[in-house]
């Protein structure tokens, strides 16, 4: 029997809620049609990203991406038949989500099958755009902004998150064999993949890291720029976005602290932080 909409609604709710992401607790500052389209999004980029960095067993993730274009084919011209693909169905039909949007989105995450390394920062560009950037103008459509700056703000802020995924994720990435860092980044430093796979430590890594997080800085800086330029309706608008930029620019300044071990545990900040930046975020927007 095929599923109703708010069947698969709550079945997306429930995995964006057992994920502990980041990002949950800026869904909550949505309203409730809108929180639910989030959860259904996420719960899409998450499946869709563990098809290949944690396929199930036995699995060809290369098999799973093409059954995901399959059902999101079926999303925009047809029934779908999986749960989440359900609720999007309902959610693009309403928000007017573009279609070439999902369809990026799964060719960033397939270039994990392909690529381990990227020589320059303009190749590396091209994966975060894929990964996270779309996401960001994937979620315009759910906030409700109209301004065209807006989407320089989606794309420049896609790009801050991803390049700060990239330095949280260092270890862990290195573990699997893939290095995001630009290969002409670590030689201008004279830190080695060797140095980065055995998990050395040193000043040339310091020296790297802070150039890497300067670099997202400077996306981060771009997105203000962007929203500054954009009236106070949408703005405000976008404060679920501007809850995730505080969460984010946090993990970057524990990840820039001086006794920060870049092979230690992955940094992560408690509910009560997330919480307590998210209200804070969300206070100001209702008073400026």
């Amino acid at each position: 029997m095929t599923m109703t909409t708010a069947e698969a609604q709550a079945f997306c709710t429930d995995l964006t809620k057992k994920s502990g992401s980041n990002f949950y607790y800026s869904f909550l500052f949505l309203p409730k049609h809108r929180r639910n389209a989030m959860y259904t999004v996420y719960a899409f980029c998450k499946a869709v990203d563990s098809a290949v960095d944690e396929p199930p067993a036995g699995s060809n993730p290369k098999e799973e991406l093409r059954r995901w274009r399959g059902e999101l084919e079926l999303v925009y011209n047809g029934r779908p038949s999986w749960p989440l693909m359900i609720s999007l169905a309902h959610h693009v039909k309403q928000l007017s989500i573009p279609k070439a949007y999902f369809d990026e989105l799964i060719k960033g995450v397939e270039m994990d099958l392909s690529r381990t390394r990227y020589g320059t920062f303009e190749e590396l560009s091209l994966y975060c755009y894929r990964v996270a950037s779309i996401v960001g103008l994937i979620c315009l459509h759910i906030f409700g902004p109209t301004s065209p700056h807006a989407q320089d703000y989606a794309v420049d802020l896609g790009m801050a998150f991803q390049l700060t995924n990239i330095l949280r994720d260092l270890a862990a990435d290195a573990e699997q064999g893939r290095i995001y860092l630009p290969q002409e980044d670590l030689e201008k430093f004279g830190y080695s993949e060797t140095d980065l796979l055995k998990h050395n430590e040193n000043p040339a890594l310091h020296n790297l890291i802070r150039f890497e997080a300067k670099r997202a800085r400077d996306y981060y800086s771009k997105a203000q720029e962007a929203l500054s330029c954009l009236p106070k309706k949408d703005r405000r608008a976008l404060t679920v976005a501007e809850i995730m930029r505080a969460v984010y620019s946090r993990i970057l300044d524990r990840i820039e602290q001086a006794d920060h071990t870049v092979f230690g545990p992955r940094v992560r900040l408690s509910t009560p932080n997330r919480l307590a930046l998210a209200s804070g975020v969300w206070l100001r927007s209702k008073l400026s």
